[in-house]
């Protein structure tokens, strides 16, 4: 039974996804030879589809019965599809990102995340988040960057090209702090202080708040817990995870006005992710508790 369902929702999630990247593909094309006038417009259609996608896994979801989601979100009320928000999550399972699009779909606008550069060669995958807007980075090592000082801003330009894009309709920077998936074997290697997290890196949450100054509204913070485990993308498909708490709340920005200092301004920004990831930690045994 699990390997049918796992085949029916693959089946389902790749025409779904195949349809909107080839969509996305020729309007990506349009894009480089739209008036700028026209641009704003054709990017919202582009969120449109976007949209259009999640709802079709949304539907895939619950009619194949593949997870059980127990949601609290705090204040509700006090987030809308038209404003622009930082979103920040934990990461256990390739299964995160259809979880967060599927069960934050008509509350927020569609998520934009950080994504591999190595994506792009995707055939329509890659283009259509180039289209989207969608900010690529390469991760350089510190060793890359000794090799070739040039290097070091590439991360931060590409995400402030996006934000740029961003700020001209409502959108929602999706960043994983962690910066990868959580294992218990790269929770031993980075001797992490948090009992269920990695340690947060406050580097895109900082290039994200200077690109969209003045236009993020607030910060949703989403924490994840599977329960019975962090499932595989596969596992998930099948309907193996009986269930996963998703908990939303909200946070102001973090107060970084006069801090025109970079060593000041990271440290600020580093305290107030610990902050938070130390609330989050505490969270998930709560609920892991349950």
């Amino acid at each position: 039974m699990h390997l049918l369902k796992g085949f029916l929702a693959c089946a389902a999630l790749l025409a779904a996804t195949v349809s909107v990247c080839i969509v996305l593909t020729w309007w990506a094309f349009k894009l480089n030879f739209t008036k700028n006038e026209a641009r704003s417009e054709l990017k919202q259609r582009m969120d449109d589809i976007i949209i259009w996608w999640t709802s079709a896994n949304r539907l895939m979801i619950k009619f194949l019965g593949l997870t059980t989601a127990n949601v609290q979100w705090h204040n509700r009320a006090e987030v809308n599809p038209n404003e622009w928000y930082l979103v920040i999550c934990n990461h256990q399972s390739w299964a995160d990102i259809l979880i967060l699009q599927t069960f934050l779909l008509d509350t927020i606008p569609p998520l934009k995340f950080f994504t591999k550069s190595q994506l792009i060669w995707i055939p329509f995958v890659g283009i259509a988040m180039y289209a989207l807007g969608f900010p690529y980075v390469k991760r350089v090592s510190r060793d890359q960057i000794r090799a070739n000082p040039a290097l070091r801003h590439v991360d931060r330009d590409n995400v402030f090209k996006a934000c740029e894009g961003f700020n001209n309709h409502p959108t929602c920077v999706l960043n994983f702090l962690e910066g990868t998936r959580f294992t218990a074997e790269k929770h031993r290697r980075q001797s992490s202080d948090y009992q269920h997290l990695l340690r947060p890196k406050a580097g895109g949450v900082d290039y994200v708040l200077q690109g969209m100054a003045g236009r993020l509204k607030t910060v949703v913070d989403v924490t994840i817990v599977y329960p019975g485990g962090a499932p595989t993308f596969w596992d998930f498909l099948q309907g193996k995870c009986k269930e996963v708490h998703i908990d939303i709340r909200q946070h102001s920005l973090p107060e970084l006005t006069g801090l025109e200092d970079d060593a000041q301004r990271k440290a600020k920004l580093a305290q107030w992710t610990r902050q938070i990831w130390s609330a989050k930690d505490q969270l998930i045994t709560e609920l892991l508790d349950v």
